[in-house]
């Protein structure tokens, strides 16, 4: 009995590592048929098998170590440039992997306890929990709806054009069930339960016409060109700044030659998050003498950069998205809401400090967070342009980005130098062309030693500096869409999804009864 429980803990584990191999920049998503279908399998068999309630959450926990562990290794990387986090990575190697495994643990303990005895019903009630659970992950506490499932189809353009209408995490509900389906051969009784396999290869088939349609209809609208270009500029500038004292006027020299201003032309120049060492976002002005040969007033500058405010005799500091004119002078500002948990800011700071623990990313204290995300409005110098602001991990909360719809187009600016040669940028890039779809904006994102990029409202990448280059784009023109439906009522449509599970869970249990 032993030796069969280490020779599927294995298994498990390994089903949970090859699954992460659909996801970028591999999308080797055939994987998933196999990978999830086993895992179903296996639970399925040991329910009738095992009375032992507890054996089921660790198998859930082994599938999701495997899948973590594989999928988010790149995140020990930001450990590496301080020497006071080095003795961490292989904690974070372990622990951050077997944290978010909890969620999947969790998914086939709650699935063996409620599961039903017919065949489809238990099929659906386990897409349902995972789908569910997935959402929590994404919610509870600060969130980390890193590498759903659904991520595995960021190369298949047409049908996530679905996700305009249902959402990110209806799509990742529905790709649960999809992976899972094959399964249905190897438990079904009645042929007729082998229709619902094929059915939802027919949904699949009928979300791809649906995107083909989309970009069809699309690619003959006009485009517009604009009486002004951004520019967004992809830079390699080392992570190192932050600790060799790196001066920051060459910084600054570097990002200008990069931006190639020319005077004549009305330009918005984009720079990445946190570019700038030892520079907050009041001290700019300082260093307006190496811009004004470069900058005039045809020229406006986006920049991501820390913020330094004493409040009540505390000082405080943002991670801010600060828009300046040519004579760095303040135009606009917004405070980054959604901070990174360890990267920005330290949980139980106060006590962890006392064992020489800080955040990542800010030499001085934990981030402090911004009360609300709000629209930005560029109206000055003939400019009248509306931007919602992103900076780093906030393109990853789908449904969480905004209120109000009156914007022209997202803006992310990101500092991915932190996780190397990874996957990390590139799992980072993708959720970029989810929230461009469900959105129906384009999104704009610069990044340092990450992929800069322009995202049509359909999540078709038109222009990109490729990982770890120095360069930039132009986005001179756009086309616009109606508001899609999932910008209109947000995650309201995955509670839809949940009623319609569950009504189905209801139905076939109820059929089969009779």
């Amino acid at each position: 009995m032993k030796k069969k429980i280490y020779n599927e803990s294995i298994l498990l584990i390994l089903l949970g590592l090859f699954s992460s191999f659909s996801l970028p920049p591999f999308n080797h998503i055939i994987i998933n048929f196999v990978t999830f279908s086993l895992f179903y399998f296996l639970l399925i068999r040991i329910s009738l098998t095992s009375k032992n309630k507890k054996i089921f959450f660790l198998y859930g926990w082994l599938f999701g170590f495997g899948y973590f562990a594989s999928s988010l290794y790149w995140i020990s990387l930001s450990l590496t440039f301080d020497d006071n986090f080095k003795f961490l990575i292989p904690l974070s190697l372990v622990f951050v992997p077997a944290f978010l495994a909890l969620f999947y643990g969790i998914v086939s303990y709650l699935f063996i306890i409620l599961k039903p005895k017919k065949n489809l019903s238990s099929f659906f009630l386990f897409s349902l929990i995972f789908g569910t659970i997935e959402f929590l992950r994404g919610s509870i506490l600060t969130g980390f709806p890193w590498n759903l499932i659904v991520y595995s189809f960021s190369n298949h353009i047409e049908i996530l054009n679905i996700t305009s209408i249902i959402g990110t995490y209806s799509l990742n509900l529905f790709c649960i069930s999809l992976f899972t389906s094959p399964s249905i051969f190897i438990f079904s009784n009645d042929k007729k339960e082998i229709l619902i396999c094929i059915l939802f290869f027919i949904i699949t088939l009928s979300f791809y016409v649906f995107g083909s349609q989309k970009l069809k209809k699309f690619n003959d609208i006009e485009a517009h060109k604009h009486d002004y270009k951004f520019r967004v500029i992809s830079s390699k500038i080392s992570i190192d700044r932050f600790y060799d004292e790196i001066d920051p006027v060459s910084v600054i020299e570097d990002l200008i030659k990069i931006s190639s201003p020319q005077k004549d032309e009305r330009i918005i120049f984009i720079w990445p998050e946190g570019i700038l060492p030892e520079i907050s976002k009041n001290e700019l002005h300082e260093y307006k003498w190496l811009f004004q040969n470069e900058f005039n007033e045809n020229h406006i500058l986006v920049i991501g950069i820390n913020d330094a405010i004493k409040q009540d005799r505390v000082e405080k500091y943002f991670n801010s998205f600060s828009i300046y004119d040519h004579n760095l002078e303040i135009i606009d500002s917004y405070k980054k809401v959604n901070l990174v948990p360890f990267g920005e800011f330290l949980p139980f700071e106060k006590i962890l400090r006392q064992i020489g623990l800080k955040n990542i990313t800010n030499n001085y204290q934990s981030y402090s967070r911004g009360k609300k995300r709000n629209i930005i409005e560029i109206d000055k110098f003939n400019f009248s342009i509306k931007l919602l602001p992103l900076i780093c991990y906030e393109i990853i909360y789908s449904g969480n980005i905004f209120d109000d719809r009156n914007f022209d187009f997202i803006i992310n600016i990101s500092e991915d130098g932190w996780f190397g040669q990874s996957i990390g940028p590139q799992q980072h890039f993708a959720h970029s062309i989810y929230r461009a779809i469900e959105s129906g904006k384009y999104v704009l994102r610069s990044a340092n030693n990450g992929v800069a990029a322009i995202v049509n409202p359909l999540g078709v990448v038109e222009k990109q500096v490729d990982l770890n280059q120095s360069g930039y784009v132009d986005f001179i023109e756009s086309k616009k869409i109606r508001p899609t439906i999932f910008s209109k009522y947000g995650n309201k449509i995955f509670g839809l999804m949940i009623l319609l599970y569950i009504l189905l869970i209801f139905s076939f249990n109820r059929i089969k009864n009779e």
